[in-house]
């Protein structure tokens, strides 16, 4: 996850603090010394203990299916071991004020987009259906319509309107809201378990049937 590094209009520069808080990493601002959780992108203790930051669009996925849309980028050369995750095993976090919800890869894998609402925001939670190491979040809302997708070949299908979406940048390729694009909104991956250390009250999302 990313946040934006700004408080009050400052940029503001952090280092990691050394210590885990519900097993995840915790940072410092350099202006005060407050203590900053990862996850939650919120001060715990000093004195901007309850301020929380921006959180942007990000995504976690392999080098290799990155760099097939983004292949301009620049990333550090350096010594590493091999990452001890499986996309599979996570879930993606969608987190609108006091609303949050959890979408369990494995169930977008299985069945396609999620269309669901968090904070009154309808919202679509996607895997890429030719790369299922690619995913994203995407708005639902195109001017006065309120999409609902679901997986049509390599594609996506709003099943309101008929047209075909490219499930990697979300613009509609065909019919009536061709050349409209989706919005890419927050979300980012979490292990389920360390979901419910951060957010106990919240939801995880159940495909319908």
């Amino acid at each position: 996850m990313v946040h934006r590094r700004q408080i009050d209009g400052r940029d503001v520069v952090f280092g990691n603090q050394g210590a885990l808080w519900g097993n995840a990493m915790t940072w410092f601002d350099h202006e005060t010394g407050s203590v900053w959780s990862q996850p939650l992108g919120e001060a715990i203790a000093g004195p901007h203990k309850g301020r929380t930051l921006e959180l942007l669009p990000t995504n976690l996925t392999h080098w290799s299916t990155w760099l097939e849309t983004h292949p301009e980028t620049l990333a550090l050369d350096a010594a590493a071991g091999n990452a001890r995750f499986d996309l599979g095993d996570m879930a993606i976090v969608v987190e609108f004020g006091e609303d949050v919800a959890a979408f369990r890869i494995v169930d977008l894998r299985a069945t396609g987009p999620a269309n669901d609402v968090v904070a009154g925001a309808p919202i679509a939670v996607v895997v890429d259906p030719t790369d299922e190491q690619r995913w994203e979040v995407y708005s639902r809302v195109l001017d006065d319509v309120v999409v609902e997708l679901a997986i049509a070949g390599d594609l996506f299908v709003d099943t309101v309107t008929g047209s075909h979406f490219d499930p990697i940048v979300g613009r509609a390729v065909d019919g009536p809201l061709a050349g409209q694009v989706l919005d890419r909104l927050p979300g980012f991956t979490s292990f389920p378990g360390d979901y419910r250390t951060f957010w106990p009250d919240g939801r995880f999302y159940e495909p319908p049937g």
